[in-house]
């Protein structure tokens, strides 16, 4: 795996060539010398971070399939009175 580091100057002018070099591993940019970014492609994106599924795929999984536990609060406990001083 290699791995990239560009500017953020180099980064702006070239972002093609940075999206090449992350197909090999992750470019680091950085900002008056100093790593401030990551790019990464979103294969090895969804590798670290496990592939989790998003919200939008959990809600279309049938009820009956589907091992979730929502805890809500009733909009009573968010409720205050009104402080008029």
């Amino acid at each position: 795996m290699a791995i990239t580091t560009l500017s953020s100057r180099e980064f702006n002018q070239d972002t093609g060539g940075a999206k090449n070099a992350a197909r090999s591993g992750p470019v680091f940019i950085t900002d008056r010398g100093r790593p401030a970014h990551v790019l990464l492609t979103f294969d090895d994106y969804q590798r670290l971070t496990g592939s989790q599924d998003s919200i939008v795929d959990l809600l279309g999984v049938p009820v009956d399939e589907a091992d979730i536990e929502l805890e809500t609060r009733s909009s009573r406990d968010l409720a205050r009175p009104a402080d008029f001083s």
